[in-house]
């Protein structure tokens, strides 16, 4: 209960550090699955396998997606009950969303196996990398299961005032996944297959190791059988507020297959594998702002559930700060030494030249970005999904698909190349969904007003559902 009393207590800018910095290091912890993969096949197997495991990046991004679809919609509506001080509320939602993490996970396992290879061709492989991508899928997808109940439980770990073991969960997975890497790709020589069960494995571990801090007695909010009596009310708010994270995981997956397809169209199988290690290098410095923005979560979620306007406004400033030095920081480098960092996922001269370039324009505006993704999350974590959703999904979908088709013609046009348009559109696309999220900021600046008080903390008859019967 401490733990819990520190969120409206405790000076924002220690509670920030205390909060953020468990999740910065669990997002690029997160980060680091994919990561290790690609060192691993880059040096051990080859450039098309790095294309393969590309391909199948935006199938586990919609895996992601089904995770946050629960976890970030649990954690945030615990945040806010736990404000208004309804522990057994909070109990409900844990309970519902392992119903709900049950019911998804079944159905995506399903469907990925029924149409796997339909559905690696929408996504950009060749028939020189579709037998790469359907070896690491056929093994990767059922941990998957494990994926999904990972982000939720940690999630809602980290909002019920166990920060810190809610990061010590998520390392002790990538580590696990590093030295699985290690010995089944460089010692036995698995290749791809390697990677998979690397992955599958690791994230077994953690989704065990997260259900039993939540059979733990001394755990502030724990599983109760109440809390698995199907509700209705908790199953539509937990995913109206996770449908903003799982539709921006869920379109960045079509826009990947988009862009793979444009890419093999003016660039071959070689341009996708450029992609995808150019995008390890922005999903790292993502991960690092998303962690920030995960810290700033339970901290604003509980503060607008319990009315102290004025903290909200400081946790957010803070945030918004922070992030964007992020992004400026994450930008340097990519424009300054590009050629060093990829050099980590390829010895190809040919990969390292198609990639460069990529490096320097897709990371260009991480500052803007870092400015993006903390409105969408501040906006998540207050129960404002549809603002959340319009900030996420403009960047990626609104912009970027109908640059990626159209600027290549143009740069073509001029004398360059395909590729490079693809690059440029990128660029321009981070750009205006900036703007669009100063604009969709101004108009909710009422949020941070002293005695502001909007709807859902006013009094109504739904306030606060009945108490069960056992």
């Amino acid at each position: 209960m401490d733990n819990i009393k520190e969120l409206e207590e405790k000076p924002i800018g220690q509670l920030l550090w205390q909060f953020a910095l468990p999740a910065v290091i669990t997002q690029v912890i997160s980060s680091v699955y994919n990561i290790v993969d690609r060192v691993f096949l880059g040096q051990y197997v080859g450039a098309l396998a790095i294309a393969g495991l590309a391909i199948t990046m935006p199938i586990m991004n919609i895996i992601h997606a089904l995770g946050s679809l629960v976890g970030v919609g649990a954690s945030s509506r615990m945040s806010i009950v736990l404000g208004r001080k309804d522990l057994r509320w909070a109990e409900k939602i844990l309970g519902n969303s392992m119903l709900m993490t049950f019911f998804f996970g079944f159905l995506f396992v399903t469907a990925g196996y029924l149409f796997m290879n339909p559905i690696l061709e929408i996504f950009g492989a060749s028939a020189d990398t579709i037998a790469y991508a359907r070896e690491y899928m056929q093994i990767v997808l059922p941990g998957m299961f494990f994926t999904t109940m990972s982000f939720n439980l940690t999630g809602q770990i980290r909002a019920s005032g166990y920060p810190t073991k809610s990061m010590w969960i998520m390392a002790g997975g990538a580590i696990l996944n590093i030295l699985l890497d290690a010995v089944f790709i460089s010692l036995l020589r698995w290749g791809i297959s390697g990677a998979a069960w690397a992955t599958t494995i690791s994230m077994f571990g953690t989704a065990v190791v997260s259900v039993m801090h939540f059979l733990n007695p001394r755990s502030f909010v724990r599983f109760h059988r109440h809390g698995f009596a199907p509700k209705l009310y908790i199953f539509r708010n937990v995913l109206l507020i996770g449908l903003s994270p799982f539709l921006m995981n869920f379109a960045a997956s079509f826009v990947v297959a988009l862009l793979n397809r444009q890419l093999i169209r003016y660039g071959g199988d070689l341009a996708v594998g450029a992609i995808g290690i150019v995008n390890t290098f922005g999903s790292f410095m993502v991960m690092f702002m998303l962690g920030l923005c995960q810290g700033m979560q339970p901290i604003a979620g509980y503060n607008y559930g319990a009315g102290h306007n004025h903290r909200l406004r400081e946790v957010y400033t803070l945030t918004m700060k922070v992030s964007v030095l992020t992004g400026i920081v994450g930008a340097l480098l990519a424009m300054v030494v590009p050629r060093i960092i990829l050099r980590a996922f390829t010895s190809s001269d040919e990969l390292l030249d198609i990639a460069v370039p990529a490096m320097r324009y897709l990371n260009v505006m991480l500052p803007l970005i870092g400015f993006t993704i903390t409105n969408s999350q501040f906006f998540q974590s207050i129960d404002k999904p549809w603002i959340a959703i319009t900030t996420s999904l403009s960047r990626q979908v609104l912009f970027l698909v109908p640059l990626a088709l159209l600027v290549p013609h143009f740069v073509i046009r001029m004398g360059g190349s395909g590729v490079t348009g693809v690059w440029i559109a990128g660029t321009i696309s981070d750009v205006l969904g900036a703007v669009l999220a100063a604009a969709l900021l101004i108009s909710q600046r009422k949020v941070f007003r002293p005695g502001y008080v909007p709807p859902e903390r006013k009094p109504r008859k739904e306030a606060a559902p009945a108490p069960d019967k056992e």
